[in-house]
C-alpha cells in the first residue's frame, strides 16, 4: 500500500480589538445584541464615500509582526478584493494582496507568509423558513489575517499553533480572539500526496470555531482525501464546511483563485510608508511588547525550576499567572517558588487571598511553624476571615508543635489505642508507620511537625 503525505496550511482570522471600525467611525463592538445599529454609509458601501484608514488597527499588526519575527514592511498598499455576496455591502472587500504588512515570521516553529489587514464582512443567519437576514454591524470591523506556510503535518500540531496564537493576541491585547463569538476564525488548507516532494490537491475546510473542530476537520480530511486516492480517484479543488454534528466536511464551491477576486489597488485609500510613520518603527514596536508566552514559559522552569505542566498554567490562565508573578517579587527566598505553586495548584480560590499573606504562609511551611495540612486550612481561611496568617493560625491551634515532650505525649495515646497496627509494624509491615503518624497527625489537628513526629515515633517502637 503506498504512502500518504498530508500538508497542511492554516489561513487566521481575528477580530481588531479598536473602538471604531477600519475605515469609519462606526464602533466596533462585537458584544452589540441588536442588529445593524454600530453601521453609517462608509462601511454601508454608499456611493460617494470615502474610508479612512484606522492608525491603530495598522499598529496592532504590526506589533503582532514584531512579536513573530516577521519582516514589516516599508511601503504597503490596500487592495480591492471583488465578489458579490449578501454580507459584502460594497460588492468588494479591501484587503491586502502584493503588498501585507508583515511577510515571514514563526510561531512554534510553524513558518509564517504573511499577516495582514482587511475589513470584516457582515453577519448572515438563515432561518428553518430558507430566508437570510444581514446583520451589518460586523461589516468593516479590523480583520487581521494571519497565513502559514503549508508546513504542517498534523492535525494536532495545526490545533497547538492556533492555541499559541490566540494566546499571543491576549498578551498583545489586538484582540480578544474568542472563537464563540466569531472573533477568531480559522480555515484549514488540507491537501494529500503519494509524493512527499509534491504537494497534493489543496481543499479549503471553513467553518472552524473550535479547536476541536480544528483538529477533527483536518484529521476527517486526511482521512478522505487519502481514500480517495487509494481508490484511484482524484481530489477535486473546492472549498468545503465543516458539520460539527455529523464530524464530516461537505462540498460547499469550488475553489476560487486570486485571479477570481480581480484585485486591484485602492484608489480611495492613500499608499503608506511605514517608516515615515511616527512609532510605527521596529524598535519602538519591539519595546511595547510585553514578556511573550514563550518568554514566560522559559522563565518559569529555567529562573524557578517549576514544571511543564505548571508553567502551561501559568502561561495560559492569565489570572494565576499574574498572582504568581506578584507572589514571586514579594518572596525573599526564590526557593520557594516551588511550594508556592504547589499550593497555588492544590487549594481552590487562592488567587483571592492577598499576595503578602499567601506569602507567609509559604514562609511559615518552610520555617517549621506550619504543617502542609495546616498551611492548606490557613488558605482556605484566609478567603472569608480577615487576619494575618500567623494569629489566624495561632487562633485555631495550628501552629506546629515542635516541642519534643508535647510530640511525646501525642505518640504514647496513639500507641496505645492502636495495638493493631503497632503489632503488625514491629511484624515487619513498615507502611503501617504511615497510618500511625497520620493518626498522630489527627490528634494534634495537623499543629504537630511531620518530620520530627515520624522520627519520635519510629523510635518509639523500636524500644
Amino acid at each position: 500500500m503506498s504512502k500518504y503525505y498530508p500538508t497542511i496550511g492554516l489561513e487566521i482570522h481575528a477580530e481588531l480589538k479598536t473602538k471604531t471600525k477600519m475605515f469609519c467611525n462606526s464602533k466596533n463592538d462585537s458584544d452589540e445584541k441588536t442588529p445593524n445599529v454600530n453601521i453609517c454609509p462608509v462601511c454601508m458601501g454608499h456611493p460617494g464615500t470615502l474610508p479612512v484608514i484606522n492608525e491603530e488597527a495598522v499598529r496592532k499588526v504590526l506589533r503582532v509582526g514584531v512579536a513573530l519575527g516577521g519582516e514589516l514592511a516599508d511601503y504597503t498598499e490596500f487592495d480591492r478584493k471583488n465578489y458579490f455576496y449578501p454580507d459584502i455591502p460594497k460588492g468588494y472587500q479591501i484587503s491586502q494582496y502584493k503588498h501585507p504588512l508583515v511577510s515571514g515570521g514563526e510561531l512554534l516553529g510553524v513558518r509564517i507568509t504573511r499577516v495582514h489587514l482587511e475589513e470584516d464582512t457582515a453577519r448572515s443567519t438563515h432561518d428553518k423558513q430558507e430566508d437570510s437576514l444581514v446583520d451589518f454591524n460586523r461589516a468593516g470591523v479590523p480583520l487581521m489575517e494571519l497565513v502559514t506556510e503549508p508546513v504542517i503535518t498534523d492535525a494536532e500540531t495545526a490545533s497547538k499553533f492556533a492555541k499559541e496564537l490566540q494566546l499571543l493576541l491576549w498578551y498583545l491585547g489586538v484582540s480578544e480572539a474568542n472563537m464563540e463569538k466569531g472573533e477568531m476564525r480559522i480555515e484549514a488548507n488540507v491537501s494529500v500526496s503519494s509524493d512527499q516532494e509534491k504537494f497534493g490537491t489543496k481543499v479549503e475546510v471553513k467553518n472552524l470555531n473550535s479547536f476541536r473542530a480544528v483538529e477533527k476537520a483536518i484529521d476527517y480530511e486526511i482521512g478522505r482525501q487519502t481514500s480517495l486516492l487509494e481508490k484511484g480517484e482524484s481530489v477535486a479543488q473546492e472549498t468545503r464546511g465543516w458539520d460539527e454534528n455529523k464530524e464530516k466536511t461537505f462540498s460547499q464551491r469550488s475553489k476560487e483563485e486570486s485571479h477570481d477576486y480581480r484585485y486591484f489597488p485602492d484608489p480611495d485609500l492613500p499608499k503608506l510608508k511605514i517608516s515615515e510613520i511616527e512609532g510605527f518603527d521596529k524598535k519602538t514596536l519591539l519595546s511595547s511588547l510585553p514578556e511573550l508566552p514563550w518568554k514566560r514559559r522559559e522563565r518559569y522552569i529555567e529562573v524557578y525550576s517549576l514544571t511543564n505542566e505548571s508553567s502551561e498554567i501559568y502561561t495560559r490562565d492569565l489570572v494565576k499567572g499574574q498572582y504568581i508573578d506578584e507572589v514571586i517579587k514579594l518572596m525573599s527566598d526564590k526557593k520557594l517558588v516551588k511550594s508556592a505553586s504547589n499550593y497555588l495548584n492544590s487549594v481552590l480560590g487562592v488567587t483571592n487571598i492577598n499576595p503578602k499573606y499567601f506569602v507567609e504562609v509559604v514562609s511559615m511551611v518552610d520555617d517549621g511553624l506550619l504543617s502542609t495540612t495546616g498551611a492548606k486550612e490557613i488558605l482556605k481561611k484566609l478567603q472569608t476571615e480577615d487576619g494575618n496568617p500567623k494569629e489566624l493560625a495561632e487562633k485555631s491551634g495550628l501552629i506546629q508543635k515542635n516541642n519534643i515532650e508535647d510530640i511525646k505525649n501525642i505518640i504514647d495515646l496513639v500507641v496505645k489505642e492502636n495495638e493493631k497496627a503497632v503489632l503488625e509494624y514491629k511484624s515487619g509491615k513498615i507502611s503501617s508507620i504511615q497510618f500511625l503518624v497520620g493518626e498522630a497527625m489527627k490528634k494534634s489537628r495537623g499543629s504537630a511537625n511531620p518530620k520530627i513526629l515520624k522520627e519520635l515515633l519510629e523510635k518509639n517502637l523500636g524500644e
